[in-house]
């Protein structure tokens, strides 16, 4: 196999797990808030939906990653570097643009939900707790809405610190 493959078998390795820390750092960070701020308890299945709404979120988010990543792959892989330092580059690289697409996301999604809450004259917490489905059901139709509409630019954020070489005038 050669230099490309083996980069591809690492970010498909890197990818899966982070894709799971992220999500489970995502779910216990919400289930304790859910528990501690609102005192949503077990089978609720609104708060479910709602859960599901922000990992889709989290995860159409962190999907965007990938093709910076494809292009940082490869950039890093035809310099003349050691296969080690072509790997940390390329791990060092996708930390970065991992953290920014979650920061991103979880900065959507706390936005869209506080601008929906405050425009509405209910407590969409309250109703998620009180298991009322549709107000769950709208609130993650918004969350995801905003994701969609606010990945390209995070994306366009992420892509303008990829690592392109320079290229000399003629």
């Amino acid at each position: 196999m050669n230099k490309i493959g083996i980069l591809a078998l690492i970010e498909i390795i890197s990818a899966l797990s982070c894709g799971v820390v992220i999500l489970f750092i995502t779910y216990k960070g919400l289930k304790y808030l859910a528990i501690k701020r609102y005192g949503i308890e077990r089978n609720n299945l609104a708060y479910s939906i709602f859960m599901a709404g922000v990992l889709l979120s989290v995860g159409i988010m962190m999907s965007g990653v990938i093709d910076p990543l494809l292009s940082v792959f490869r950039i890093i892989s035809n310099q003349n570097n050691s296969f080690g330092s072509t790997i940390l580059s390329f791990l060092g690289q996708g930390a970065i643009y991992i953290v920014i697409a979650y920061v991103s996301s979880i900065i959507i999604i706390a936005i869209g939900v506080s601008i929906y809450a405050n425009l509405t004259p209910i407590d969409e917490f309250a109703e998620i707790k009180n298991n009322n489905l549709g107000v769950a059901i709208i609130v993650c139709v918004i969350i995801i809405t905003l994701t969609l509409m606010c990945k390209d630019g995070v994306i366009l954020l992420i892509e303008s610190i990829v690592p392109y070489p320079e290229l000399s005038p003629r």
